[in-house]
């Protein structure tokens, strides 16, 4: 039986769950919440809909400001998000984004509007959570990927209802979701001996906070470039990491 606790790492062995399955669930759910929300859940009135996405940004700012609460290094947070906000409207992240899907948006099934705002702010979403990291390194620790099925479960249910109201979008964000966490799982053993717990809280943190500005778009309180925040999450991990 796989070990919860996956500090100090270790070496999976013989009855543990197959390494990297909890990131396979999660696409999948990601992919047929998404289909089931975007092409069999018939299309709503679009007054229906607007009121619709603004009580989903009200539900993500909550969840934004329940991950940002846990922080215990606030200034570290707040520097690190001004310096990783420069860095990212430096290197036009946000706009690269929007490009690559953009590309997306000549398919054909791909016609319903807001393609490419859908596929990059649930990409965030799914993506920014401490439980990506922590799920996805005890699954590569541990093969126990019960914290990915957790995941899974949250993540496939937003699919289904930012799909109805977003289109097929927010399946293609099953892609960054795959390699994302993939990547993690299969790194796990390396990733595990830079990474602390408190560097994973803050790093959790710092995203609560990217989600929250995910929240403001979703009601249209402002347009918030979240992708070009993402530095924030690196560099917030080298601060803790150094322990200032």
């Amino acid at each position: 039986m796989c070990e919860a606790n996956f500090y100090p790492p270790k070496l999976v062995e013989g009855d543990c769950a197959v390494i990297g399955l909890g990131t396979l669930v999660n696409a999948a759910t990601v992919v047929v919440g998404g289909a089931l929300g975007s092409l069999v859940i018939p299309r709503v009135p679009d007054h229906v809909r607007k009121s619709t996405m603004q009580a989903l940004g009200l539900g993500t700012m909550l969840i934004g400001l329940q991950m940002a609460w846990e922080t215990q290094e606030m200034l570290l947070v707040l520097i690190s998000l001004a310096v990783g906000t420069i860095l990212g409207e430096l290197a036009r992240i946000d706009d690269r984004l929007q490009g690559l899907a953009s590309k997306l948006e000549r398919w054909p099934w791909t016609q319903r509007g807001g393609f490419a705002k859908s596929f990059v702010q649930t990409t965030l979403l799914f993506c920014v959570g401490a439980m990506a990291i922590t799920g996805s390194l005890q699954d590569g620790l541990q093969g126990d990927p019960s914290i990915l099925y957790a995941k899974a479960v949250l993540d496939g249910v937003g699919a289904v209802m930012f799909g109805s109201v977003m289109g097929p979008g927010v399946m293609l964000a099953a892609i960054p979701v795959l390699l994302y966490q993939g990547a993690i799982t299969l790194g796990a053993s390396w990733i595990s001996m830079i990474l602390t717990e408190p560097m994973i809280r803050e790093i959790g943190a710092t995203g609560g906070l990217l989600v929250l500005g995910l929240g403001f778009n979703l009601i249209g309180a402002a347009e918030v470039k979240v992708a070009n925040m993402l530095p924030a999450l690196v560099i917030v991990a080298a601060l803790v990491g150094m322990g200032l």
